[in-house]
C-alpha cells in the first residue's frame, strides 16, 4: 500500500469483535440510490488502490443494484470470487472475514464442518463479502462484495466505507432531495 491508497485499518481477527463489527452497521433504509451512493464511494476509495478490482451490491433475491470494475485487468475470476463470497454471507448471514477467521482460513475444516461436499466450491471464506442489514428489518437484505484487493483490504474496505456512508446518511438524504 502506497501513500496515495485510501488509509485502511487492520481488521480485527477475534470473532467476538468481528460479530460486533456485522450487526451494528445498521442501515435506516437501504434503497437503489443507497446503493448506488454506496458504490460510488466504494468505487471513489478503490480507485486509490493500483488492483483490478470488482464491487457488487445485490439484493438477497439476488438483484443486482451496482455492479463495476475498478481499473483494467479483471477476469471472470473475479466474478466467480463474487458469486462464492455472496453465497456465503448469504448461507450464514455474516461476513466472510467472520467465516474466514472462524476457520483459521481452513476451507476443509469449513466444508466439512457444513457438510457441503461437492458444493463447497461454491463459498469463499475470504474476506470481501458483507451483510447489509436494516434498522428494524430481521436478516440480512442485500450484500456488499469487494473482489481484487488482498482479503482483510476487501473486507475492511466495505466496513470502513459503510462507515463513513452512514456517517453521513443525513447529509446524503437531504442533498438528494435538493437534486
Amino acid at each position: 500500500m502506497t501513500d496515495s491508497t485510501y488509509p485502511l485499518t487492520n481488521p480485527p481477527t477475534d470473532l467476538s469483535a468481528i460479530s460486533q463489527i456485522d450487526t451494528s452497521i445498521l442501515f435506516p433504509t437501504f434503497t437503489v440510490p443507497d446503493a448506488w451512493d454506496l458504490g460510488c464511494l466504494l468505487r471513489s476509495r478503490l480507485s486509490t488502490f493500483p488492483s483490478p478490482t470488482v464491487i457488487s451490491i445485490t439484493l438477497t433475491n439476488g438483484t443486482p443494484l451496482f455492479y463495476t470494475a475498478v481499473h483494467p485487468g479483471i477476469t471472470p475470476d473475479n466474478s466467480h470470487w463474487v458469486a462464492r463470497k455472496s453465497a456465503t454471507v448469504l448461507r450464514f448471514g455474516t461476513s466472510t472475514w467472520y467465516m474466514h477467521n472462524k476457520f483459521q482460513g481452513d476451507e476443509k475444516a469449513f466444508a466439512e464442518k457444513y457438510c457441503l461436499q461437492e458444493k463447497a466450491k461454491e463459498y469463499a471464506i475470504h474476506g470481501g463479502g458483507f451483510p447489509v442489514r436494516v434498522k428494524g428489518v430481521e436478516g440480512v437484505v442485500a450484500v456488499i462484495v469487494v473482489s481484487g484487493l488482498k482479503q482483510q483490504q476487501d473486507h475492511q474496505i466495505i466496513v470502513q466505507t459503510c462507515r463513513d456512508f452512514l456517517d453521513g446518511v443525513g447529509e446524503g438524504d437531504e442533498k438528494r432531495k435538493e437534486d
